[in-house]
């Protein structure tokens, strides 16, 4: 399955929590909680760029399937981890205490992010 589009954010859930739980000031969750962010994915084989761009504020993350390197999480941090394929259409990678998982529907782009028991689902679709 190829990733490759753009996905413009359609909804979310438990968003604000989530960055509550990862220790964001009050008044960054303020500014991020209520962006409509969009993602580009480019897929070239096993390697991914994916460029999110939340409101003017850019963050790119470049990783190549099962190989070890550094990506930046969605509260900012610098972190490492590994990216694998599972079942065909989900992005899975653990950075640290958090797990993320990105999976591609036909045209609808879903991650889960879970932290502790804090499950935050943001919901995309390609345009």
């Amino acid at each position: 399955m190829n990733f490759s589009g753009k996905y413009q954010l359609q909804s979310q859930e438990n968003f604000e929590a989530f960055l509550k739980a990862a220790g964001l000031p009050d008044d960054i969750i303020q500014k991020r909680k209520d962006t409509r962010g969009m993602i580009e994915i480019v897929q070239n084989g096993n390697h991914f760029k994916f460029i999110v761009n939340n409101d003017n504020q850019i963050q790119v993350n470049e990783f190549t399937l099962g190989e070890e390197c550094e990506l930046t999480t969605p509260t900012g941090g610098k972190v490492k981890g590994v990216v694998n394929l599972e079942e065909g259409n989900k992005l899975v990678t653990i950075l640290k205490a958090m797990k993320s998982v990105t999976e591609l529907n036909g045209d609808i782009l879903t991650t889960t992010f879970t932290l502790g028991d804090v499950v935050c689902k943001r919901i995309s679709k390609r345009i």
